[in-house]
């Protein structure tokens, strides 16, 4: 049995610079970047989520994916055109310059500048809500 009162609320994203990641990935999503609270600089999403950037020097890359409106993806997307930032279908860099039409819904791929895998989604895979 789940229990459904378990939620995520923060997470720590290791980057080499803390602030233009966190700048980085707020812009693109159309989000605000929060105050630096201690050695974080977060970037909170829509359902409360907070994602702590720090600096870091040694880490691996992260996969955030975010679950998005049509009219969200739409201006999400525009802005990574926008910037020229690479994107992709596929979560291993297939598909370069496509977006996703996975179980009905529109999914894109890219990376932020430490490396780590961002991915928009409009419908979740597999059907989980």
């Amino acid at each position: 049995m789940i229990d459904m009162s378990v939620r995520l609320d923060h997470i720590i994203i290791p980057a080499r610079d803390k602030k233009s990641s966190a700048e980085f990935l707020a812009r693109l999503l159309g989000v605000e970047v929060g105050a630096q609270v201690g050695p974080f600089v977060p970037v909170r999403t829509g359902n409360g989520v907070t994602l702590d950037y720090m600096d870091s020097r040694d880490f691996r890359w992260h996969h955030c994916a975010f679950l998005v409106s049509e009219e969200e993806f739409d201006a999400i997307f525009a802005r990574i055109r926008q910037e020229e930032v690479p994107y992709q279908a596929d979560p291993d860099g297939g598909g370069a310059g496509e977006i996703n039409r996975r179980d009905g819904g529109r999914g894109v791929y890219f990376d932020d500048p430490n490396g780590h895998r961002m991915e928009v989604l409009t419908v979740p895979y597999g059907g989980w809500r």
